[in-house]
Order: C-alpha cells, then sequence, then structure tokens
C-alpha cells in the first residue's frame, strides 16, 4: 500500500492536496491553503511543503508545477491514480492497523489462558 510508505508530515501534506482536489484530477493551489490545512502545531515551512509535494510527486501522488499567477505562487497539480485514490489506501491501511492490534490482542489473551491451563495442569499433578 502506499500510504504505508509516507511520514506523518507527507500524509498530512497529501491530506490537504486531497482535500484541495475535490475530487478533480487537475487543479490549482496556492501554497497558503495548503498550509491553512495543516495543523497549526507542527510549523510547516512554505520550502518544507514544497520538499514535501516533490517527494509526494516522485512517489507518483500527482504531479505539479511551479507557477506565478498575478504575483503569487502557485501550483498546478495533476493527481494521478494513487492521488485520487489516496483516502481509500490510508483508510485501508488504517483498517490493517485495527485488525492487526485487535490480532496481537486475542493473541495474547489466549496465550494467557493456556499458561494458567498448563500452570493449573501441572500444578495438581
Amino acid at each position: 500500500m502506499i500510504s504505508d510508505r509516507l511520514s506523518r508530515r507527507e500524509s498530512e501534506v497529501m491530506c490537504a492536496v486531497y482535500r484541495l482536489s475535490e475530487g478533480k484530477e487537475r487543479f490549482l493551489v496556492f501554497p497558503y491553503e495548503i498550509a491553512a490545512l495543516l495543523p497549526s502545531g507542527r510549523n510547516y515551512r512554505e520550502e518544507e511543503i514544497e520538499d514535501i509535494l516533490r517527494a509526494l510527486e516522485m512517489d507518483g501522488y500527482f504531479e505539479f508545477v511551479l507557477s506565478d499567477r498575478k504575483g503569487e505562487k502557485t501550483y498546478v497539480v495533476r493527481m494521478r491514480t494513487a492521488g485520487l485514490s489516496y483516502r481509500r489506501a490510508d483508510a485501508q491501511r488504517k483498517r490493517g492497523a485495527w485488525f492487526r492490534l485487535a490480532f496481537t490482542a486475542v493473541g495474547a489473551v489466549v496465550t494467557f489462558l493456556i499458561g494458567v491451563v498448563l500452570r493449573l495442569i501441572f500444578q495438581s499433578g
């Protein structure tokens, strides 16, 4: 799954880009629009956002071109298949993580119960 490879910051930026796309394959976005959707406590700089966008582009989520629109830096973004299916892949990743957690918990309970049963068997014998 692609979203397994993303760091937290990359995932946050990808989520912001996905929300701004509103399901469109091509759109324009300003850096401040992306920054406005990111968690405020993380203090993203514009250069850092651009570096993350380039990394996401290399991972195949979208293509983007830096442009100038009326004196403001603008990104022209074209979503790729991985970018358009980001939400679905992220939901599958989270579902898989919950499944692994539940499987681990059930395994721990079963192991504990087997240990208790074995202790009872060997103490009485």
